[in-house]
């Protein structure tokens, strides 16, 4: 019987057994996370897996808060989610993990033939970010990495929607990536294609305008040469006032 198991770490930690969520002391959660992320279902050394998660003990007291974090860790029907031997820990092979998902997506999305769009994944994959309420020290490098991963991955989505006239999709993959960092110009610059692509040209100079503003306030940085040329034939326009009657 397969294992029913799956941890989820993107947008907060989740475990469910049977479709149902698991409760899951704190302890327990951080061994099931470092596993996940930092070994990515590789083989893990007891030993520098207790100090990770025990930097502060000596040796002798950190395993033996990992020995009791194993014993007590949830099962599967009786199936360990986290097996090992004397020397390394590992996860089930069968436990599935919503992170190793989304990179594997994003990778398949930013490769130099990308997927076709009727092949492309479901965006909220990559609507969160890596456990963004944790802050633990080994996983900040790794929050970033993945932060990265997904920006470029939803970009890719918008402008793959967006030549193949899927605009609706497109609009929500561009604004996705700026809901994830509102200062990325790359990611607002996928939004405002997508308007000019509609000919939503009022639109487009509204993202603009709110982008300019904020990279005003925040940085007292001007908008890039890049970002302006796509909205320039806008800037300025006469108005096509209907002519009068003498």
């Amino acid at each position: 019987m397969a294992l029913a198991a799956r941890l989820d770490l993107l947008g907060g930690f989740r475990l469910d057994l049977d479709g149902q969520p698991h409760p899951v002391p704190a302890s327990a959660r951080r061994l099931l996370a470092l596993l996940a992320v930092c070994h990515r279902g590789r083989r893990a050394p007891r030993a520098a897996l207790a100090e990770m998660m025990r930097p502060d003990s000596d040796p002798a007291r950190a395993t033996s808060t990992l020995r009791s974090v194993l014993w007590r860790l949830p099962r599967d029907r009786g199936r360990a989610l986290v097996q090992g031997d004397a020397l390394e820990v590992w996860l089930h092979p069968e436990l599935t993990v919503d992170l190793w998902e989304a990179e594997a997506e994003a990778q398949r999305l930013c490769r130099s033939e990308a997927p076709p769009v009727d092949e492309l994944p479901d965006l909220s994959l990559l609507a969160q970010d890596l456990l963004p309420t944790w802050h633990d020290d080994w996983l900040t490098v790794e929050q970033e990495a993945f932060r990265q991963r997904r920006l470029h991955a939803l970009e890719r989505s918008a402008d793959l929607l967006c030549r193949a006239g899927h605009y609706h999709d497109a609009l929500s993959a561009g604004l996705g990536a700026v809901r994830a960092e509102p200062l990325r110009e790359s990611a607002h610059r996928r939004v405002i294609a997508v308007h000019l692509a509609e000919d939503n040209h009022a639109e487009a100079l509204r993202q603009y305008d709110g982008y300019r503003r904020l990279l005003a306030s925040e940085l007292g940085l001007a908008p890039s040469p890049s970002i302006r040329s796509l909205v320039a034939p806008l800037l300025g326009r006469p108005v096509d006032l209907p002519t009068g009657t003498d």
